[in-house]
Formats: structure tokens, C-alpha cells, sequence
């Protein structure tokens, strides 16, 4: 395996780096790649505008609110090809209307800068009305389909080649230049059409695919006459002491009525302990050294979401400790995978069998009762689920959800049909993303034989 390059002087004269790490083979072939198409530009060179986002002296992030009409889009907001919209931030009126010279406008391209740098997503109008943070920058442009050139940004050529250039040690970045001197592949206009049609039609079906979760939710919701329930703080609440003793708790937050609104709603409809419908295993740590760059699946926390198993910046480990771990930690089909710290209450089903291992920070749940797991993993996600985790938690940010807690957690169970009605929803967005996810990933690769055909 080549692990060097022979770089000659001439090339060097008048260049910005001088950094081994900048002259890697890798990026050299990519670059070689773009310049034989004869079809490529400097991306500052395109006519276009950039703006950053505001620093900290500009907005304190202590302004957040969690609802609101105004979108606050942080760094880790955004992903590949979209941004994210769970775990949402907003801020106040004032503040947006103060800050308006950096809200956001239907057809900006998003690109970090910080944290993980070279991600673009494409603005759309449900995001809006929104302002940006200083993690990223807009590139605001009429004169090349965004669509397209947000497929280039994501492929291959555009995520390598923006990594080429990321600097510093401990708190790695881009800047402007950065971005300005990233080499773009331009096809002809047809192609940028075709290709970023391609990306539109993602973007419809993974909105359909947020849709139909959503109407899963809402199905639950009206059978438990919760539609229009509301997390409003109380002033008080009046709290027997057996209940307390009961509790084992005795801080204000825990007896909060909304909590126990949830709990007798569900109770109400024949809820049971999650304990009672599942039995509980927690994964397994063998800790930051056992990583490997390629091998079998080490699943964490941040691989989890209600929707999917993430599959980006995923951690590995060995065959051997795989084969050694996978009895006791290898998630199968029809089980929940279910994340217990950092970001504790996510929930998803496996419509499959895993090759991998669950990390200590998840719990795998194997259902015990007859009960529909695309159900029970909805109630967990939903806010009959998560206002429990909430409770448990406190009313505070909490890194850890205790498996005694967990257990406790009381689920409804409505009527079979309508669990087979709220699940049937559950798949078909599960669907409906995974086709999304199929299209964009076309997408990419179309850029990436355009680009290769075109160097031959």
C-alpha cells in the first residue's frame, strides 16, 4: 500500500500548503481525477455569495428555547444532504429579528465548517424561518443547480477534497478560502437536472417518509385522548407522602401532574412495565482501543435513531472479538434496540439481523408478551415514552437512564388491530427513508462515474 507521495518543487511554488497531510495519494488521484475531465472550476469562481454565521459575542446560546417559531440551525444540525430536524433549537423574536442578516433562505447550501467540516445540506422552506451558528457557512448561488452541486459536495470528490483542506489540531476547520479553492466538477445543464432530480425526489420521499411517522404517532396519541397534550410546568403539585416513599424520590420535578397524567392515561389503558413485556440485556465496552477502521459493526448510541441504524462515522471492531461477543451482544430481528445514556429513550425495531455488537450505552429488548415491536417502539419514541424518561431524569439533562428505571417504564396496550394499524404506518416510513436513502446514495454515484468516465 502506497503510504507516501513524491511531490516535485514546482508544484509547490505558490502553494497555500506545505503539510504532508495535504499531499496525500488519496487526494492527488481525486484531483488528477477532476483536472482530466476538463470540466472544472474553482468553486469561488462560481458566482455565488458566502456568509458566515454569527459569533458568540453576536447571540449567547443560553437564549435557546425549545418550541418556537424561529429555528435556530446548529452546527450538528447539519447533515448529509439535509438538515436534521429532531432535537430541534429556536430562539426568541428579538433575537431573530436582530440577527436577520443571517437567516437562512430556500435553496442555501449549508456547509460545516466545524466539528465534522465538508457536510452540505440544501435549505428548504419548511425550515424556515431560521438563522445559522458560526459552525457553518451559507453559500447562497442562482448560478449552478444546487441540487446537483449538493450531490457533488457529498460524493467522494467534494467530501475528500474539503477534507484535504481542513486545518488546525484539536479544534479542526474550514475557512472562506478553503471553500473558495475546492476544486467542482460541472457537467452540462441537462446532467445537473438529471442528477439533481434525483436528490428532489429523495427529499419528497423521505418528507413522506417523516409523514407517515408522524401519522403513527398521531393514531396513538387520539386513542389515548393525549393529541393535544401539553408539557406546561406547574406552579405545584400536592403529593402523598406514601407516594414519595413509593418514588424514592422527593425533588419537586419527578411529581409534576403532566408526569402523572402520562402515567394514568396509560394506565388507564392497560399499561404494563416495559419489564413485564420484554427481557432487558445491556451490551458490552471493550473500550476505545478494541476500534477498528473496518471489521464487524460496533453499534453506539449516536448509531441509533427512531428512524434507522445510522451508518455514518461508524466505529469497528475485529472478526475475532466479534466472534468472541456475539451470543450475548448481537442484536437479532425483531428486537429494540434501546439507548439508555447520553441520549437515553431512543428506540428501534430491527426489521433485520445485525452483524455487529451493541455498545454498553444500549440495552437490547426481546419481547416477552405479544405485543408488535414497531408499537412498543413508537410508544418508547413518543411523548407517553419520553415524558417518562424526562421524569426519571428529574427535569434535567441526564447522561444515564438506570435499568431499574427503565423497567419501570409503563407502556399502553391498545387493541391488537390498532397496534397493527400504528405499526403498519411505522413501516412504511421506515420504507419510504430507506428508498430515500437509496436515491441520494444514486445520486453520488452518478457524479462519481461522471467524473471517472470523463478522466479516461
Amino acid at each position: 500500500m502506497v503510504v507516501f507521495s513524491i511531490i516535485q518543487k514546482s508544484q509547490l511554488e505558490g502553494a497555500k500548503r506545505l503539510d504532508a497531510e495535504y499531499y496525500q495519494p488519496e487526494y492527488l488521484a481525486l484531483q488528477k481525477n477532476l483536472e482530466k475531465t476538463k470540466s472544472i472550476t474553482q468553486w469561488g469562481d462560481i458566482e455565488g455569495k458566502f456568509i458566515t454565521g454569527p459569533f458568540g459575542s453576536e447571540f449567547n446560546t443560553d437564549n435557546y428555547v425549545q418550541e418556537g417559531k424561529y429555528r435556530y440551525v446548529r452546527g450538528k444540525d447539519v447533515k448529509e444532504f439535509f438538515p436534521t430536524d429532531e432535537d430541534n433549537v429556536y430562539v426568541p423574536k428579538e433575537d431573530y429579528e436582530r440577527l436577520k442578516k443571517y437567516s437562512l433562505l430556500k435553496g442555501d447550501v449549508l456547509v460545516s465548517v466545524v466539528g465534522t467540516p465538508g457536510i452540505g445540506a440544501i435549505v428548504d422552506s419548511k425550515l424556515l424561518p431560521a438563522i445559522f451558528s458560526c459552525k457553518s457557512t451559507v453559500y447562497r448561488t442562482r448560478s449552478i443547480n444546487t441540487f446537483y452541486f449538493i450531490a457533488y459536495l457529498n460524493s467522494s470528490y467534494g467530501r475528500k477534497l474539503l477534507e484535504r483542506s481542513v486545518r488546525g489540531a484539536v479544534q479542526t476547520g474550514l475557512n472562506i478560502d478553503d471553500l473558495r479553492d475546492l476544486p467542482v466538477f460541472l457537467p452540462s445543464t441537462d446532467v445537473q437536472e438529471e442528477i439533481g432530480d434525483m436528490v428532489r425526489d429523495a427529499k419528497k420521499t423521505l418528507d413522506e417518509s417523516k409523514s407517515l411517522y408522524v401519522q403513527a404517532e398521531n393514531v396513538l396519541l387520539e386513542e389515548l385522548g393525549l393529541k393535544d397534550f401539553k408539557t406546561d410546568e406547574d406552579l405545584y403539585s400536592i403529593v402523598n407522602f406514601s407516594d414519595i416513599k413509593a418514588a424514592n424520590r422527593m425533588d419537586a420535578e419527578y411529581f409534576q401532574p403532566k408526569y402523572e397524567k402520562i402515567i394514568s392515561v396509560s394506565r388507564a389503558h392497560g399499561g404494563m412495565a416495559l419489564g413485564e413485556l420484554v427481557t432487558i440485556k445491556k451490551g458490552f465496552e471493550p473500550g476505545a482501543d478494541a476500534y477498528e477502521d473496518e471489521g464487524k459493526l460496533f453499534i453506539r448510541v449516536s448509531s441509533i435513531s427512531k428512524h434507522e441504524l445510522i451508518d455514518k462515522d461508524q466505529k469497528y471492531i475485529s472478526q475475532k472479538l466479534y466472534e468472541e461477543l456475539k451470543k450475548e451482544y448481537e442484536p437479532k430481528k425483531g428486537e429494540i434496540l434501546l439507548t439508555k445514556d447520553a441520549s437515553p429513550g431512543v428506540a428501534y425495531a430491527l426489521d433485520t439481523n445485525v452483524e455487529g455488537i451493541i455498545s454498553s450505552a444500549i440495552l437490547r429488548l426481546k419481547l416477552k408478551e405479544e405485543i408488535n415491536p414497531d408499537y412498543l417502539a413508537l410508544c418508547i419514541n413518543s411523548v407517553v415514552g419520553q415524558m417518562q424518561v424526562e421524569r426519571d431524569a428529574g427535569g434535567s439533562v441526564i447522561a444515564h437512564w438506570k435499568p431499574e428505571q427503565v423497567k419501570n417504564m409503563l407502556v399502553p396496550i391498545l387493541p391488537k388491530a390498532t397496534q397493527e394499524k400504528i405499526a403498519e404506518l411505522v413501516q412504511e416510513s421506515h420504507i419510504a427513508r430507506k428508498k430515500a436513502k437509496e436515491l441520494l446514495e444514486e445520486a453520488k454515484r452518478k457524479v462519481e462515474e461522471l467524473i471517472e468516465s470523463k478522466s479516461k
